[in-house]
C-alpha cells in the first residue's frame, strides 16, 4: 500500500459459549449482547468459525479478497462481537480500495476493544489511504499509547508525517522504527528515503546499499539508489540497479505511480524521472 504503511491480521485464539478469544496482544474476552443472538454456540459451530477462518485466511494468501471479505462476513453471522473478524474484514476491503467500508469495520472493531492496538493501527492504514493525514497519526499515536514498542506504528507514523511534508519527523519515526525492530526491512528503507530528503543524501545511500546487500530483492531501493546514484553521476552503479528493480518491479518506471501512490519523497521523484527521460533519449538516439 501506500509509503508502506504496516497493516496486521488478528488471529482467533479460542472460542466458548457467548465468550471470544482473541490472540494478538492479549484481546479480552467479549460477551455477546446482540439483541438477535447469533446461532447457539456448540462445539459443531466453533468448528465452522474456525473453518470458516481458515478458509479466509487461505483467500487472503492467495489474494481473493471478495471471497476473503464474505468469509469474516459470514464468520460474523455466528461471533457478531469478535474484534478480531471486523478488523480482519476491513483489512480485505482494504485490499480491495474499499478504504470508507473498511472505516465503518475497523471503528466496530475500536468499539468492541478500545483498548487493545491493531484495530487502531490498521485504521490509520485507511486514513494515510484517504490523505487523512492528522486522523492517521492520531490512531498511531493511540496505538504507541498501548504499546510504546510498536515497530510497525512508528513506520506509520511516519509515513503520515511524510505525506504532511515534515520530514524531519519521519526521519525520527522510521529511525525509533528501526531501532525497535532492526530486521523491519521497510522501515529502514523509509529511513534512507526520508534521509535523502532532508539533505542527508551520503549517509540515505550507504543505507539504500545496506540494505540492498542483505536483501537484494528490495526492488524499492534499487529503484531509490538508482535515482541517488544517477543523481552524483554514478552512472553505471545507477543503471545496474535499474536493471534489477525494473526486472523486480516495472512500476518503478511510471511516474505516477511513483509519486501517487508509492508516495517517494520529492527529490528522488524529480532524479528518477530526470533519469528515465535521459534513459529513453539514449533509446531514441541509438
Amino acid at each position: 500500500m501506500l509509503w508502506q504503511p504496516w497493516r496486521r491480521i488478528l488471529w482467533l485464539s479460542s472460542l466458548c459459549a457467548c465468550v471470544w478469544l482473541l490472540n494478538i496482544g492479549g484481546f479480552p474476552a467479549f460477551v455477546n449482547a446482540e439483541p438477535t443472538a447469533p446461532p447457539a454456540y456448540t462445539a459443531e459451530v466453533e468448528a465452522q468459525v474456525a473453518d470458516l477462518f481458515q478458509q479466509a485466511m487461505d483467500a487472503t494468501n492467495k489474494g481473493d479478497f471478495a471471497v476473503a471479505e464474505q468469509l469474516w462476513t459470514d464468520a460474523l453471522e455466528f461471533v457478531p462481537n469478535n474484534p478480531a473478524i471486523w478488523s480482519n474484514r476491513g483489512n480485505s476491503k482494504v485490499s480491495q480500495g474499499e478504504f470508507e467500508a473498511a472505516l465503518v469495520d475497523y471503528d466496530k472493531s475500536v468499539e468492541l476493544a478500545p483498548d487493545q492496538p491493531d484495530a487502531y493501527l490498521n485504521r490509520g492504514t485507511v486514513q494515510e489511504g484517504l490523505m487523512h493525514w492528522d486522523a492517521a497519526i492520531t490512531d498511531y499515536n493511540k496505538v504507541l499509547e498501548l504499546d510504546p514498542q510498536d515497530a510497525a506504528a512508528y513506520n506509520n507514523r511516519g509515513n503520515a508525517k511524510a505525506g504532511q511534508g515534515n520530514w524531519d519527523a519521519a526521519v525520527t519515526d522510521f529511525a525509533k522504527a528501526t531501532e525497535l525492530s532492526p530486521q523491519f526491512a521497510f522501515a529502514r528503507g523509509n529511513y534512507a528515503l526520508a534521509l535523502y530528503q532532508i539533505g542527508k543524501k551520503d549517509e540515505a545511500i550507504r543505507t539504500m546499499r545496506n540494505v540492498i546487500r542483505k536483501y537484494p530483492q528490495f526492488a524499492d531501493m534499487r529503484a531509490a539508489l538508482t535515482a541517488a546514484l544517477w543523481d552524483q553521476g554514478q552512472i553505471g552503479e545507477a543503471e545496474s540497479n535499474w536493471v534489477a528493480a525494473l526486472g523486480l518491479d516495472p512500476r518503478y518506471k511510471d511516474i505516477t505511480w511513483l509519486t501517487e501512490i508509492r508516495r517517494w519523497p520529492p527529490d528522488l521523484v524529480v532524479n528518477m524521472e530526470n533519469f528515465l527521460n535521459l534513459s529513453a533519449k539514449k533509446v531514441s538516439e541509438s
